[in-house]
């Protein structure tokens, strides 16, 4: 099966695989071949890529994904291998979005969204270092 990923810049990925399992919106789900057809909303987290030999390992934020005539296409505002996330730079993402001052319901979805994404990437950034 194939699996695309592309963010409003480039197609960050184009590869064959075995397996993908992705982030939602509500959960995870893994995609073998041959997978029924779906849309679903991605969420902030790790896009796991198997093949036979190599698992690699993805940050994605927001966006969409469709799987269709064996291939998994991703549409993502942001995707990093898990190596390139600094545990520093996310941590002080998380440190900002948690001291920040919300007004309404609205600016607090948005700060509980951006805590959610910033411990994400904290998260996969000490899996990448094997903390």
């Amino acid at each position: 099966m194939r699996c695309v990923v592309v963010t409003p810049e480039e197609t960050i990925l184009n590869v064959e695989s075995d397996f993908v399992a992705i982030p939602l919106y509500d959960g995870e789900i893994g995609i073998g071949g041959h997978h029924t057809p779906l849309v679903g909303r991605l969420g902030c987290g790790e896009l796991r890529i198997k093949d036979k030999e190599n698992l690699s390992s993805y940050y994605v934020e927001n966006g969409f994904v469709e799987v269709l005539n064996n291939t998994v296409t991703l549409l993502t505002n942001r995707a990093v291998p898990i190596s390139e996330l600094d545990i520093d730079k996310s941590t002080a993402l998380l440190n900002s979005a948690l001291k920040k001052f919300t007004k309404n319901e609205e600016q607090l979805d948005l700060k509980e969204q951006n805590i959610f994404a910033a411990r994400s990437q904290v998260r996969l950034a000490r899996k990448a270092k094997g903390e």
